[in-house]
């Protein structure tokens, strides 16, 4: 049994690839990389550091003495110092150009923002194979009529597949929002302790060009083409609270979603995959809990929330930089993410095996038909000569009636035969059935699940050919 707290994002929730990205050696790895990159390009412009050196610093990349750096930070009180001495004991002739002019978030706020970058592109990923899995769904059943429901009572009718789409509409949203966060995403770049570049001003000599080329030729090598233009010590915090509202925006869709989905359960219209052997309940064996769903609730509530936290320190820094920042962003940052990983690893489980229940969705539709069918008997009834203002209030009243036998008698809806016993209407039982199809009554639902696969969802699956191998992305409308 383990003795020490571990958090649930770690040990039930995320995936091995999410948890890597935030992992240690992801971060100090990275932190090898930057000292390289500013290594070489100070090499390039001009300053005194041998190939040699570098060559030294590339032979140990990764090679990271973790006994050292935490024996170092214990005695140091600092953790990038810490790093930078057991780097340099591995590297004893690059040790004294290692981190030269630069201060702790040259490595620290330029990682957060890579780890970031990798973490968005897995979670875009993921949101392209949810949306295939949805879009497969959404054709399948894009003429099935449902029931529609407006303040959870029953409206007119549309489809299960226009239904999903409503779900996918959001995650294409929160998509775009993705790709706008990865092409806007900016490195910190080598902006020194206040942001003003003095100690890089001060080694190349006063030659302002060198220093900001040296901006440039870090990005380069580290996968980027923008820094931030001007910052203090640190990137503005802003981009962790965007990000964070991006991320925050992907939770609500999901909530969205599986709550539809735990209420559908509820009325064993739609479910979650249930495996053979899978326990609902440890009292009721019957039981089919939707625990998915509910998953992805509970983890979309804490993300939402969780989204306060960037934008609380946001507008707390001071000036060029304050550390109460670092703390909080350490835990809330990568715990938003590896929480929204969770969420789509739920959410592409069950948009993949989605059960129907044909047979009770048309039983529903058929509770409540008669009374949608009423306009269109009322109009029929109209065409024959009847009353318009009559008619209209003897459906109402018939309505009250059937309506009172449902609820207060829990007997079937007999509106239709009441209607069709009134002789103010003219229409025989046969006649008033007629208005009984429920594919009647669905609008436009198959035509806009078409042109929304084909003009909104297939071009974005066919951006991301990679996150889909293997996955069937095939739609055919």
């Amino acid at each position: 049994m383990k003795n020490t707290y571990e958090s649930p994002l770690a040990s039930r929730y995320a995936s091995p690839e999410m948890l890597y990205i935030f992992s240690p050696d992801k971060k100090f790895t990275t932190w090898h990389r930057l000292w390289i990159a500013l290594a070489r390009a100070e090499m390039e412009l001009g300053l005194p550091i041998t190939q040699g050196q570098i060559d030294e610093l590339e032979r140990e990349q990764g090679n990271i003495d973790y006994e050292l750096a935490a024996q170092k930070e214990k005695e140091l009180r600092h953790d990038v110092m810490a790093h930078i001495h057991a780097y340099g004991a591995k590297c004893p002739n690059a040790m004294p150009i290692i981190h030269l002019g630069a201060t702790s978030c040259y490595v620290g706020d330029n990682t957060d923002v890579i780890l970031m970058g990798e973490a968005l592109a897995l979670i875009r990923d993921k949101l392209v194979r949810i949306l295939s899995a949805l879009a497969r769904f959404a054709n399948e059943y894009k003429s099935l009529p449902t029931l529609g429901y407006t303040h959870y009572q029953a409206a007119q009718m549309v489809t299960v597949g226009k239904r999903a789409t409503l779900w996918m509409n959001e995650l294409l949203m929160d998509l775009e929002e993705v790709e706008f966060r990865l092409d806007n995403l900016k490195l910190l770049g080598c902006k020194g302790t206040t942001g003003t570049q003095a100690s890089f001003l001060e080694l190349f000599g006063g030659d302002q060009e060198k220093v900001r080329e040296l901006d440039r030729k870090i990005a380069a090598e580290m996968g980027y083409d923008q820094v931030q233009p001007v910052s203090g010590q640190t990137y503005t915090r802003k981009v962790d609270s965007a990000i964070l509202s991006t991320l925050s925006g992907i939770a609500q869709s999901a909530h969205k979603f599986a709550t539809d989905l735990r209420l559908l359960c509820h009325m064993k219209e739609i479910e979650e995959p249930f495996e053979a052997n899978q326990v609902g309940s440890s009292a009721m064996p019957y039981k089919r809990n939707p625990m998915r769903s509910e998953r992805i609730c509970a983890l979309a509530r804490y993300v939402i929330a969780d989204a306060i936290n960037p934008a609380m320190t946001t507008s707390l820094q001071w000036f060029e930089r304050t550390l109460d920042d670092s703390a909080n962003k350490r835990i809330s940052v990568a715990e938003a993410f590896l929480a929204v990983d969770a969420i789509l690893n739920l959410y592409e489980n069950v948009s993949a095996n989605l059960v129907v229940h044909p047979k009770v969705i048309e039983k529903h539709i058929m509770e409540e038909l008669p009374f949608m069918a009423t306009e269109n008997i009322l109009m029929d009834a109209v065409k024959r000569g009847g009353n318009r203002q009559e008619l209209h209030e003897r459906i109402r009243t018939h309505s009250l009636a059937a309506g009172s036998r449902v609820k207060d008698e829990g007997k079937d809806n007999d509106l239709l035969e009441r209607i069709a016993a009134d002789p103010a209407f003219g229409l025989s039982a046969e006649e008033v059935r007629r208005h009984l199809d429920p594919a009647d009554y669905i609008g436009c639902c198959p035509e806009q699940v078409e042109r929304f696969l084909k003009d909104c969802v297939q071009p974005m699956l066919d951006k991301y050919p990679d996150a889909l191998q293997g996955t069937g992305t095939e739609i055919k409308v």
